[in-house]
């Protein structure tokens, strides 16, 4: 009877696992968007950051993630769902966002995002909804001017970001340190433990108002188109999110945002 039950028990097992991939093989096939996920769930899930000013930033006072991109996601989430809250912000850093992308953690990154061929073998970019360049942060009082002088010096910048790369190869004799996020390195800057910050110019802007004893040099020495990140071959849902960034601008929205946070109009190329 025992060996009866067994087998019994196996069987079950195995047709419950046959069933489970039958159904991944099944969604697999019928290509399910996101925006029709998003729809289902009533939720938009998107990845922002936390750590940067001006872009994704939890206010440490009030707890609210602020910034452009958050008000992007939340524009987004009202044209899906008709309602700018019916969106959960999840955290994500340069390292983190490509992969909880990919596992199905969030729907969509919008997080100072460069779009790079790299980048494009893993995921999907909307068109350009912001163009950044790299740049650098300093101390008021230092020497270094831009990055001829940079040779020697220690350089700090983020994990899974390109500007970590772009630094490698445009200032080689420079010594480059890794921080998991901007609040890490902007504080290991401010403890002398670098002579330098590299990231894209904005975020350097978001830094030097928390501190203006730290300033950008140097000028702008690469282009950092940005882009909205979606999952590999969602075609239906690259297309719509084209579709909500265009509406953005033709409507004024996009404007209104831009001056929001950056306190200027936005440039002919934005």
């Amino acid at each position: 009877m025992q060996f009866r039950l067994k087998h019994v028990g196996l069987l079950t097992l195995l047709f419950a696992l046959l069933f489970t991939l039958g159904a991944c093989a099944s969604n697999k096939e019928t290509g399910t968007s996101t925006l029709d996920q998003i729809k289902q769930r009533d939720k938009l899930i998107a990845g922002v950051k936390y750590d940067t000013r001006l872009f994704g930033y939890k206010d440490p006072n009030t707890g609210q993630v602020e910034g452009f991109d958050v008000d992007i996601a939340k524009a987004l989430a009202k044209k899906i769902l008709g309602d700018e809250n019916k969106i959960e912000l999840k955290e994500v850093t340069s390292s983190t966002r490509i992969p909880m992308l990919k596992n199905g953690d969030i729907d969509i990154i919008i997080a100072t995002m460069t779009i790079t061929d790299e980048r494009k073998q893993e995921i999907d970019f909307s068109d350009v909804y912001y163009h950044a360049g790299q740049s650098l942060l300093v101390h008021k009082d230092s020497p270094i001017k831009g990055i001829d002088d940079l040779a020697g010096k220690k350089v700090i910048g983020v994990k899974g970001s390109t500007s970590v790369k772009n630094i490698r190869e445009k200032a080689p004799q420079a010594d480059v340190l890794e921080y998991p996020d901007y609040a890490q390195a902007f504080a290991a800057l401010r403890s002398n433990k670098g002579d330098a910050l590299t990231t894209d110019n904005v975020i350097l802007m978001g830094m030097h108002q928390e501190d203006p004893n730290y300033v950008l040099v140097g000028g702008l020495f690469t282009d950092e188109p940005y882009g909205i990140g979606i999952r590999k071959g969602d075609e239906t849902f690259v297309n719509y999110v084209n579709d909500f960034l265009k509406e953005l601008k033709d409507s004024g929205e996009y404007r209104e945002l831009y001056m929001k946070w950056f306190n200027e109009e936005p440039p002919a190329n934005q």
